[in-house]
């Protein structure tokens, strides 16, 4: 019997987490989930005989050390700050490792050891990154075989509401994880449009003007997605033109997402004693500290509706201006049980062949079921169990550390996608 470590049982295990499930008595698998909230594992593994779930402290070298012992293979939801010390753990323990997080710097440090024992750290296996990785790379790997050359490439991906639950002003309620959402785009980002680097600091990424068609969806706003340079090699296009990772969102929650951007509402390096001050006390205070101009009707609106104008006392102790942010989203912006969520996910390609210049894009989208079978967890968490039957099944071979962009890991993966209904759509030439 071989048995699959699981770390985390969050928003995004759910769907990974049946599916492990559904195929372990045909692999004869044991399914393990580790999590410090037992009850929250217990409710995922549910009556299976086939799922053990179990309370760890991840940071207990001890605890975590010996379920890794006793496993086969090893999945992390853990945040990523965490994920190094999983890493460390499978490689003393000897055991592959699966992740969707980012192939960040502790984990490239890894690398020639990973290499050296053998083993396999797959990263970047969920949905973005992961599916974007795959899908796109499958078009590229096409066009070049063709003996084209692309010119331009936008990958533009969003975990957003459903148009038949989208009901608040914001157009947006959460399905992952809210700290994630609070922080994303801090780091700023970087891209290359017409041949130009062009780098871009936090407050300016949430430009409301910059809008995508998506097919049968009306238009969506976007703004550049971290580090893209990096990825250009990766993808063989560092001499590609145009090459930018984006983030799809509503134009208003851009444009209501900069007004807190300017206000510092996402700092989670300064403390407030919130037992004296309210959510309009707050506010007022960050509006004459980062010393910003007028809001907008809209962006009022828009505040508004989180609470961050109330006159109540927040009353939460010691907290970062991120945190208190975060508790307003969880309620105001909460993903209720019969919500769902839609994942958006739009390459667009330009490439010259024979020197003729062609368009291709390439769509997905997908629907959760409801506040739990979420879409962003079928496509954060599908990959990955993929993944990890493909390894087990030893149809993936490969060692060293890696993201999907070899076609050994996505002709497969998104073949088995495609049957479990997470298929694109192409439209141009």
């Amino acid at each position: 019997m071989k048995t699959i470590l699981l770390f985390g049982a969050g928003k995004s295990a759910t769907c990974l987490i049946d599916y492990l499930i559904s195929h372990a008595p045909e692999n004869d698998w044991q399914v393990v989930v580790a999590d410090n909230n037992l009850e929250l594992a217990k409710s995922k593994t549910g009556s299976s005989s086939r799922a053990f779930a179990t309370a760890i402290n991840i940071t207990d070298d001890s605890s975590r050390k010996d379920l890794i012992r006793k496993s086969d293979i090893v999945i992390s939801l853990m945040p990523p700050s965490l994920h190094s010390l999983v890493a460390q753990s499978c490689l003393q323990e000897g055991k592959d490792l699966l992740t969707a997080s980012y192939a960040d710097g502790s984990m490239q440090g890894l690398k020639e050891e990973v290499a050296k024992k053998g083993l396999l750290f797959l990263c970047e296996m969920g949905l973005d990154p992961g599916i974007d990785h795959m899908s796109a790379m499958e078009i590229i790997h096409g066009i070049h075989a063709r003996g084209g050359e692309i010119t331009s490439f936008f990958s533009h991906c969003g975990g957003l509401v459903a148009p038949e639950s989208d009901d608040n002003p914001w157009h947006y309620k959460i399905s992952w994880n809210p700290r994630n959402i609070v922080l994303a785009g801090k780091s700023g980002a970087a891209f290359r449009k017409n041949g130009i680097v062009e780098t871009l600091p936090y407050n300016r990424l949430f430009n409301d003007n910059r809008k995508v068609s998506v097919p049968g969806y009306g238009e969506y706003a976007w703004y550049p997605n971290r580090d893209s340079i990096a990825y250009s090699e990766l993808y063989g296009l560092e001499n590609t033109a145009t090459f930018i990772r984006t983030t799809l969102r509503h134009p208003v929650f851009c444009s209501g997402w900069k007004r807190i951007a300017d206000l510092g509402l996402t700092d989670d390096l300064v403390y407030f004693d919130s037992d004296n001050i309210s959510y309009r006390g707050l506010t007022l205070r960050l509006t004459q500290k980062n010393a910003i101009g007028e809001e907008t009707p809209l962006q009022k609106k828009l505040l508004q509706f989180l609470g961050l104008y109330d006159t109540a006392i927040i009353g939460r102790g010691k907290q970062t201006a991120a945190d208190i942010l975060q508790s307003l989203l969880e309620t105001r912006l909460m993903l209720h049980p019969a919500d769902k969520d839609m994942i958006i996910m739009l390459h667009e390609f330009e490439y010259l062949l024979a020197g003729i210049t062609k368009k291709i894009s390439s769509c997905l989208v997908v629907k959760g079921e409801n506040g739990t079978r979420t879409a962003m967890a079928k496509t954060v968490g599908l990959p990955l169990g993929i993944a990890a039957k493909l390894v087990l099944q030893k149809k993936i071979c490969l060692t060293g550390l890696h993201i999907p962009v070899l076609p050994e890991i996505y002709s497969p993966v998104l073949a088995e996608l495609k049957q479990q209904g997470i298929a694109f759509q192409e439209f141009g030439e």
